[in-house]
């Protein structure tokens, strides 16, 4: 016999039904309990895994107490727990930012949880305590955040990307976790962050060589207006100094943009060890991450550039600006299939095919997706370290200076003073 809607447990805006096809037959043989979400604009559903119908009206009420009273709630029993005592999302956040503030991520941890704070500041959510974020909560802050386009320094405008969105949501996962760590009255994180797979989105355009020279040469020999004088190439030379920089590094250690930037010779960075050629991507004193910094072999167009350097080789926070400058000058493909990690990019595509696959385990050393043992460390220090991709390097420059000669000449900023 068909079983009724009518008649069962309703509490405030969750009533309870089953998940019917449009025939009338059932579904799923669990209860639903449905909602209607004003938000979203649309009706919310979520199964109670029962088919008994006081374990139902359990879960319903456990969902309403969390829910609309902001009580925790055991979910064998759905009686409150610990009398309910909230811990706002707001103050998990700011808890959070404190506890990882030296870790070398903190600003890009600071920038995602900022989205989540706009957000619960933008919709009237301040008083959201982290019992109260499930997968409905932040399905919504998902919505909003895919509407809340990036604004460059410049005033361009792009759509946020959903990877971007889901780092936000992954870090925030994590700070809800830390309070439950320190709290014993909160339960962890209701909710998980999409795997990257499912909302990253690779870039498919690589700069071969001839476009590499091209980047080299926007910096050595920029393009000429009409009445120019030598003085004012010689302005823009300068003013493109630090991207001249950043090419070099870039190109010579295969290393993403924040691990470029973070190069010096200052000896108590313990970096750059001349005579063994070798670059530690990772300065002394700071901790590995997910982003592994590996030691790499330095070709030998480059170090005589380290040797006479002085402090950070890249001098500015982030050439990002002038990067974009470029792009548009010599025609760099834009929605986010060049950028900073282009070279990166770039390099690896070129020389794994050079290499080959038997050679390629150096190009994964090169790029830090293979971390080296502690035994192996040592290793870097020896003339045949990663010699395959030193060697393979070593050519790229060489074809890159043919085209754009003093592509790996001293850059402008030495001969400024």
């Amino acid at each position: 016999m068909q079983q009724e809607d009518q008649g069962l447990y309703t509490r405030g805006k969750y009533r309870l039904e089953f998940d019917r096809r449009r025939d009338g037959t059932l579904r799923s043989p669990f209860y639903q309990i449905v909602w209607y979400d004003r938000d979203a604009g649309r009706n919310r559903s979520r199964s109670t895994g029962t088919e008994s119908l006081e374990q139902a009206e359990q879960e319903l009420d456990a969902l309403y107490l969390k829910r609309e009273r902001g009580q925790a709630v055991c979910s064998a029993c759905g009686q409150p727990l610990r009398n309910g005592t909230r811990h706002l999302l707001t103050d998990a956040i700011a808890d959070y930012l404190v506890a990882r503030e030296s870790r070398p991520s903190f600003d890009a941890i600071r920038a995602r949880l900022a989205h989540v704070t706009n957000y619960v500041t933008d919709t009237d959510r301040l008083a959201t305590a982290c019992e109260d974020v499930d997968e409905d909560w932040i399905d919504a802050f998902r919505e909003w955040a895919s509407e809340v386009p990036i604004v460059s320094p410049k005033g361009k405008v792009r759509e946020r990307a959903p990877a971007t969105v889901e780092a936000s949501v992954r870090i925030l996962a994590a700070a809800v976790n830390y309070a439950h760590d320190r709290k014993d009255t909160l339960f962890p994180a209701a909710f998980k962050a999409k795997p990257p797979e499912e909302v990253s989105r690779t870039p498919a355009y690589r700069a071969d060589i001839p476009t590499l020279a091209r980047m080299f040469r926007y910096c050595v020999d920029p393009e000429r207006a009409a009445g120019d004088t030598d003085k004012v190439v010689a302005r823009r030379q300068r003013e493109r100094a630090q991207l001249h920089r950043y090419l070099q590094i870039s190109v010579a250690t295969w290393a993403r943009p924040d691990a470029a930037h973070d190069v010096s010779t200052d000896r108590q960075r313990d970096q750059w060890h001349s005579n063994a050629r070798a670059l530690n991507m990772n300065p002394k004193g700071r901790a590995q991450t997910k982003k592994y910094r590996p030691i790499v072999p330095i070709a030998r167009q480059l170090a005589p550039l380290l040797d006479a350097n002085k402090g950070f080789y890249v001098s500015v926070d982030s050439v990002k600006q002038a990067f974009e400058s470029m792009q548009e000058i010599i025609g760099l493909p834009r929605e986010g299939e060049s950028g900073l990690k282009l070279i990166r990019r770039s390099m690896a595509h070129i020389a794994r095919q050079r290499l080959g696959e038997r050679d390629w385990v150096e190009g994964q050393i090169m790029l830090g997706h293979k971390k080296v043992t502690t035994s192996d460390t040592y290793a870097a220090f020896d003339p045949g370290y990663l010699g395959q991709a030193l060697r393979v390097t070593e050519e790229i420059i060489d074809e890159i200076e043919k085209l754009a000669p003093g592509a790996f000449g001293p850059p402008w900023a030495k001969e400024e003073s």
